[in-house]
């Protein structure tokens, strides 16, 4: 595969030399690296059906084989088409009293106490992420469903060995259960005249769409799948948010300033929180974006030829792995000047196509990226107003696991600001 003579200038460090497109090795196995969103898009999108999915055969096990992210062509298709029904901006503005209320429960619970940002981030995001899978009934099972998920998703990351006592054959032992108990729900709601709420409920209604009917094997994983995907990132997001806001404290005065105008509109209106009020956050929205690109929660994701390929004069052979790399893409100067710098600003004019890639791209985009982004502001509407945070111990620092998070999960001490006003 011939290689450029040298990369972008302004591109990441580490790319400089190898330029936009370029092999190596991970774990001995082939991969090309695509930096150049150009390359990335026709990877993603104008020849997708060249390059498929690719991820560990134990990730397949954990979440399911038959979700739709481990498949293409039709499967996916269908699937993707009756997924996205579920989180259209027309299907999820209804969710608005929900997540508040969601919201109203969690941020008492923080009050003058200090807190791990990326787990509570979590327990929202997950509470969240059932609503939009089973509808607004929650019940004890479940609480029993987020348990077994809970000790699923433990194991995630781990090792691969299926022996007594490792995480990952907890998190399968808890799979085997989850599968069970989301088959009984399954066949409880196949008897209802009209599938309840959710993504559940779309996906039983599937054979009304003229669409074969799903089994439930196809349903629990994708279920499962969509939790998955729902609230990992968003919780990690958010925790970047948080980092951001405190770093820059003229920026969250600003985004008060925001939300304040917006709740002065709620009082007056002696009403909640709804969907066109969330379409008036502008400078918010723009945190949320510039989060989206700064942190680069997606760095990358994993393709693989299923042919031979050739295009702009490169030569991939069938079964290599190819690489779009968002993160690079998003912190280069030619696209983003100052690229090192939180400055939501630079989305006051709409980034250059295929340059802004947070959700992916293409027919494997994330389904729920509005969802995300509804959830988000829910909370920041709520938070700005309310409450102030001050980050514990060393404010530096990144982990990964597996998305690059604040360095211990950003401990922050949180004080309603009622009181803050009173010290002052």
């Amino acid at each position: 595969m011939a290689m450029p003579p040298q990369g972008r200038q302004t591109s990441p460090t580490w790319l400089n030399g190898y330029g936009d497109i370029f092999k190596t090795h991970i774990l001995g196995c082939p991969c090309v690296m695509i930096s150049s969103p150009e390359a990335a898009r026709v990877v993603l999108v104008s020849k997708a059906h060249l390059f498929k999915p690719t991820y560990p055969p134990s990730k397949e096990k954990m979440i399911g084989p038959e979700a739709l992210f481990f498949h293409q062509g039709s499967y996916h298709s269908m699937l993707k088409k009756l997924v996205q029904a579920s989180f259209l901006p027309s299907a999820i503005r209804g969710l608005v009293p929900e997540v508040e209320q969601i919201v109203l429960n969690f941020l008492p619970t923080w009050e003058n106490t200090t807190i791990n940002t990326l787990q509570e981030m979590k327990r929202y995001a997950f509470d969240v992420a059932m609503i939009s899978a089973f509808g607004n009934k929650q019940d004890l099972e479940m609480k029993g469903i987020k348990h077994l998920y809970q000790c699923l998703e433990k194991g995630y990351n781990s090792m691969p060995l299926d022996l007594p006592g490792t995480p990952f054959h907890k998190a399968m032992k808890a799979r085997k259960q989850l599968n069970e108990t989301l088959r009984k729900l399954i066949q409880e709601r196949r008897k209802l005249e009209k599938p309840e709420g959710g993504l559940l409920g779309v996906l039983l209604g599937a054979k009304n769409q003229k669409i074969d009917q799903l089994s439930d094997s196809q349903i629990a994983d994708n279920i499962i799948g969509v939790i998955f995907a729902a609230h990992d990132t968003t919780a990690s997001v958010l925790t970047w948010v948080l980092k951001y806001l405190h770093d820059n404290q003229d920026l969250l005065a600003a985004v008060t300033r925001e939300q304040e105008g917006i709740q002065r509109k709620i009082i007056e209106g002696n009403r909640r929180l709804t969907w066109d009020d969330t379409r008036h956050m502008p400078l918010t929205t723009r945190v949320i974006q510039e989060t989206l690109r700064r942190a680069s929660i997606l760095s990358f994701t994993f393709r693989e030829a299923v042919q031979d390929v050739e295009f702009q004069g490169y030569y991939i052979p069938k079964g290599w792995k190819v690489l779009p790399l968002f993160r690079s893409i998003h912190h280069c100067a030619d696209f983003f000047p100052q690229p090192e710098k939180f400055d939501p600003s630079r989305f006051e004019v709409p980034p250059r196509p295929n340059t802004f890639m947070p959700f992916g791209n293409g027919v494997h985009s994330c389904p729920g990226s509005e969802l995300a982004k509804l959830e988000m502001l829910v909370l920041l509407h709520h938070l700005t107003t309310s409450y102030r945070w001050q980050v514990v111990g060393d404010e530096d620092g990144i982990q990964y696991g597996p998305f690059p998070v604040p360095k211990r999960g950003l401990p922050v001490k949180v004080t309603p600001r009622n009181i803050i006003k009173a010290a002052a």
